[in-house]
């Protein structure tokens, strides 16, 4: 999972992946619509692949790069695990805030 979130992290291998979500695309493809030079994508797309994240199929002199939907599927998991924590505290806070508040409209037995 650090390796799937380090390869994330970065900003253009954020967007790579974005893209990519869209279907395959070849390095140069990636490089122009990001502005980058084919080694600067080529750099990024390593890291991606050795994340797990993307995988490369060789067609003639051209590499096309696409997503690998697995590992995206277990951050998805490990991400919802976070997600029903904090619901669960967000249900408590409601149920704790509903008390404060019906203890401030009930009037005081004090005279």
């Amino acid at each position: 999972m650090n390796s799937i979130l380090s390869a994330l992290a970065e900003p253009n291998r954020l967007k790579i992946v974005e893209l990519l979500r869209d279907g395959p695309l070849t390095v140069g493809e990636i490089a122009d619509r990001l502005g980058l030079h084919q080694p600067q994508a080529s750099k990024h797309l390593r890291v991606l692949s050795e994340a797990g994240l993307v995988e490369m199929q060789p067609v003639a002199n051209r590499r096309i790069y696409r997503l690998r939907p697995q590992p995206l599927l277990e951050l998805n998991r490990w991400l919802a695990s976070f997600s029903r924590v904090w619901e669960e505290r967000f249900d408590r806070l409601d149920d704790y805030l509903l008390e404060l508040q019906k203890s401030d409209r009930e009037p005081d037995d004090k005279p």
